[in-house]
């Protein structure tokens, strides 16, 4: 019997529905790539504490990120719905824990279970409005308000102000050079809204740094506080 779970589309069920998964617990390190574009999705993931980005990847190999998930949502539900093939790339960003349940197991959790289906068709809305401000942020916003938005939005994401990230890693999410990165980083952390250390960012002024982002972070909030109301205080 699975005990207590920290992902939020998982406690939002009931327990009933979460018996029917038959999930497993694993580790997954930063990088790991857990699926690749127009690859068949044979597992379902639940971050408990890692995040994982969704990215589109050019012919020339160069990627752009469309879409985050954390402790807030999942990778592959669409899954139960049928068998579905990633649109995407999907690597782990913050290494952590992960519930996984197999895609076919998921399916048919999914036709026997109506709030397993309602979870999907709420979350599906989620991803797909994140990924369309995801969009318009990066064509309109510079690259220190889309810093400050995904800092905030990847530590909402993993519950913690540590995020155990390079500056590489933040380079290519962003779409900037990584000496670009580290311009602006060090701009925050003389501002008191980071702290930066090799390989870690710690947010010490959450204020500050909602101040400097752009508004897709507030506009992302509220999209999660319309679809899963009760993960504002998850």
């Amino acid at each position: 019997m699975l005990g207590h779970v920290s992902n939020y589309l998982l406690a939002s069920l009931p327990p009933e529905a979460l018996s029917l998964l038959e999930l497993q617990p694993i580790e997954l390190a930063q990088g790991t790539s857990i699926f690749a574009p127009n690859e068949p999705i044979d597992r379902v993931y639940f971050p408990e504490t890692g995040m994982v980005s969704m990215l589109v990847v050019t012919g020339k190999g160069d990627m752009v990120e469309t879409a985050i998930a954390g402790r807030e949502g999942a990778l592959g539900i669409q899954r139960g719905l049928g068998q579905r093939r990633s649109l995407t790339r999907a690597t782990v960003q913050i290494g952590g824990r992960f519930l996984a349940v197999s895609g076919s197991k998921f399916e048919l959790a999914t036709a026997a279970s109506a709030p397993i289906r309602e979870m999907i068709i709420l979350y599906t809305e989620v991803l797909w409005g994140q990924a369309q401000q995801t969009t318009a942020c990066n064509a309109v916003h510079n690259a220190s308000e889309r810093l400050c938005r995904w800092l905030l939005q990847s530590a909402r994401c993993i519950g913690s102000d540590e995020l155990a990230l390079t500056q590489e890693f933040i380079g290519q999410m962003l779409g900037v050079r990584r000496t670009t990165v580290t311009l602006l980083a060090q701009n925050l952390q003389r501002t008191g809204a980071i702290k930066y250390t090799r390989g870690r960012i710690s947010i010490i002024n959450r204020s500050v740094l909602e101040a400097r982002a752009c508004e897709c972070h507030r506009v992302m909030q509220n999209l999660q506080k319309e679809k899963l109301p009760s993960f504002s205080a998850f």
